[in-house]
């Protein structure tokens, strides 16, 4: 018997888990909130939250689950993981640049990596990033690529040989 694999990104959070969540499948097209738990009385001397606190939130990312976890304070998220949004176009690119990194930190900004309110490290990256940098003119590609903050889809298409880097 072939079991089926769920794999479900995990988000530690202190106590934003809801709010997080919230705002991330309002970025996103085709996603929702699908549960909302809380914490009880039980085990209340180990987790320390009060009864009632949102515990965890499962929600979808067009189509991809997660939960997000109120944890409390001892952990926090490095760019060690990080969540490549694929776009097709420099709309999209700007776009999910903008909205996800409003309130973030200015200072993690580079080659397409940015950082968001809640500190989770996104790639905000043309969907043919893996083709360009693999491809015969990767060098020059990465020279593009490692002064840029957001990326610019058609100079690293020009960079990659194809074409004037105005289409994908």
């Amino acid at each position: 018997m072939q079991v089926k694999a769920h794999i479900v990104p995990c988000l530690w959070f202190d106590t934003q888990a809801e709010e997080a969540a919230n705002f991330y499948v309002s970025v996103f097209p085709n996603s929702r909130i699908t549960q909302v738990s809380h914490y009880g009385e039980e085990g209340r001397e180990v987790h320390g939250m009060a009864p009632g606190t949102v515990l965890t939130v499962a929600f979808e990312l067009d189509g991809q689950p997660f939960t997000a976890l109120n944890g409390g304070p001892a952990f926090r998220f490095s760019e060690a993981v990080s969540f490549q949004v694929r776009c097709d176009t420099q709309d999209e690119i700007d776009r999910y640049w903008e909205v996800l990194g409003a309130g973030g930190d200015e200072a993690a900004r580079q080659c397409g990596w940015l950082k968001d309110r809640y500190g989770l490290s996104w790639q905000v990256m043309p969907g043919v990033m893996d083709e360009l940098i693999v491809g015969p003119r990767s060098e020059q590609v990465m020279a593009a690529l490692m002064p840029m903050k957001k990326l610019d889809l058609a100079a690293l298409l020009a960079a990659g040989g194809r074409g004037d880097g105005a289409g994908v």
